[in-house]
């Protein structure tokens, strides 16, 4: 049996000629401060900012705002949570790994694959949205063009170099950042000269509550809305995966958490708030995106084409991060034992190949079924990544709960980066990941969510039990 250090010595040494005897399974950090940072900016801003938010505002109205700033606290203090474990351990698996040590096998099971199964629906849907997009230009294209051309280019940008998927992500969200700041920015000129929009309606900040009051639904309609404006930040977890590879994670990925609080402000709360300024929040429809209006609003000629641009930019880049991400957390999921020993498997520049093709065959399945499946079926399948996406925050913060407890046990000694407001903060934010899995089943809307999402987690937990025989004799033949 070779222990880790022998596999760690093999890769620092002269490579061996011919076909190594031992698979390489060490990850390599080539991931600056620069792209982490930007990795977390761009995880969460896709195309459920752009598309998701008119629901959102239907449900609410303009006190849609404040269900933003709720989800964004909690969601910055899981971040925060998952901050403080990376540091002190930050290797491959991240909050899967840390599920399983602070919580159990069945724990680490669970969440890494609850992740694995959230990821790939949300990359579907991502593939299938930018076929709709690029149609838009193209219409005479086949979509299944579009499909095989995305999964190629993710599949090969992650293939090169963990720098190559880093520098693209930068550029991705430089590009998905300048576009809403350019966006707010517009929104405010119109506010400040007064000018009129199109439809003859008067910007002004009155329309916040001039149109049934600012929650005109009351704060249950506050509150409902949270089941869908805590799944626009679905992906910032990404983040934890890049410890791994990140070249100063010490560093990085405080650096990167820490921004979370502004980035709500400005790219949710900002953006948002401007666009309910500027028409009554009436208005949205939900058949086409809010931030239109602000495209409308300036006059642009290629308005429609602008937007597509962003929309195709921040689907493509969601794509290529979750390719990242999932092939990130198989590899985890397979140096634990909890997936095909083959998936742990990295080639020279330290890419897990195996996990990453497992992602672009599994992304060519699921858009297949897409196809061929019933259209309520799949979206009842689908829905399980609504649910997913909660409880994957749930079990990071109760893997730091129990983190904690070892500290407090004098197990552990203290780490780094703590989080604030401990321990009623971290409480409080398990309280609301909780209340919105509870509201997932008050809605007639969302109640399958929860359904699918607990019949998936019932199948997950027998996977578990069906395959700890296996796992033990594959662990005494290692």
């Amino acid at each position: 049996m070779s222990s880790p250090s022998r596999r760690s010595s093999t890769r620092q040494s002269e490579p061996p000629q011919g076909p190594a005897p031992v698979p390489h399974h060490t990850l390599a950090r080539g991931l600056t401060t620069r792209h982490v940072q930007f990795i977390a900016l761009g995880s969460a801003i896709g195309t459920g900012l752009f598309y998701g938010s008119a629901d959102a505002i239907r449900m609410a109205g303009p006190a849609v705002l404040l269900g933003y700033v709720a989800a964004g606290l909690a969601v910055f203090l899981v971040m925060r949570a998952l901050g403080e474990m990376a540091v002190r351990d930050p290797g491959a698996g991240s909050f899967g790994r840390y599920a399983r040590t602070y919580l159990g096998p069945l724990g680490g099971f669970v969440t890494g694959w609850m992740f694995v199964i959230e990821m790939l629906v949300v990359a579907v849907a991502d593939v299938t949205a930018l076929t709709i997009y690029l149609g838009h230009w193209w219409p005479e294209v086949p979509g299944w063009v579009w499909v095989v051309g995305a999964i190629a280019l993710v599949t090969g940008l992650n293939l090169i170099h963990v720098k190559v998927f880093g520098e693209t992500e930068f550029w991705l969200s430089l590009i998905k950042v300048t576009a809403i700041i350019a966006m707010i920015a517009a929104g405010l000129t119109i506010l400040a000269l007064g000018l009129q929009v199109p439809g003859g309606s008067h910007p002004t900040v009155e329309n916040l509550w001039a149109h049934g009051g600012f929650a005109p639904y009351g704060l249950w309609g506050a509150l409902v809305s949270l089941t869908v404006v805590v799944f626009a930040f679905g992906g910032i977890e990404t983040l934890g995966l890049s410890a791994a590879e990140a070249e100063d994670p010490g560093h990085a990925i405080p650096r990167a958490i820490n921004t979370i609080p502004w980035r709500v402000l400005l790219f949710y709360v900002g953006a948002i708030g401007v666009i309910l300024c500027l028409a009554p929040w009436t208005t949205v429809d939900g058949r086409s995106s809010a931030f239109v209006q602000i495209f409308d609003a300036v006059g642009l000629p290629a308005a429609a084409n602008v937007l597509n641009a962003v929309v195709i930019t921040a689907a493509f880049s969601a794509l290529n991060a979750i390719t990242f991400s999932i092939g990130r957390m198989l590899h985890g999921l397979a140096e634990q034992g909890d997936a095909p020993r083959a998936l742990a498997r990295t080639n020279g520049r330290g890419v897990p190949v195996a996990a990453v093709g497992f992602v672009a065959a599994a992304l060519t399945v699921g858009l297949v079924l897409n196809v061929l499946v019933p259209e309520g079926v799949f979206m009842l399948v689908a829905s399980v990544a609504s649910f997913a996406t909660v409880f994957v925050w749930l079990m990071i913060l109760l893997s730091h709960v129990a983190m904690k407890r070892q500290i407090a046990r004098s197990e552990l000694s203290p780490g780094g980066f703590p989080v604030p407001g401990w321990p009623v903060a971290s409480w409080a934010a398990v309280a609301f990941m909780v209340g919105v899995l509870v509201l997932l089943g008050v809605g007639s809307a969302s109640r399958p969510a929860l359904w699918t999402g607990l019949v998936t987690l019932v199948v997950l937990v027998l996977a578990h039990r069906l395959s700890a025989g296996p796992r033990r004799a594959a662990r005494r033949n290692t």
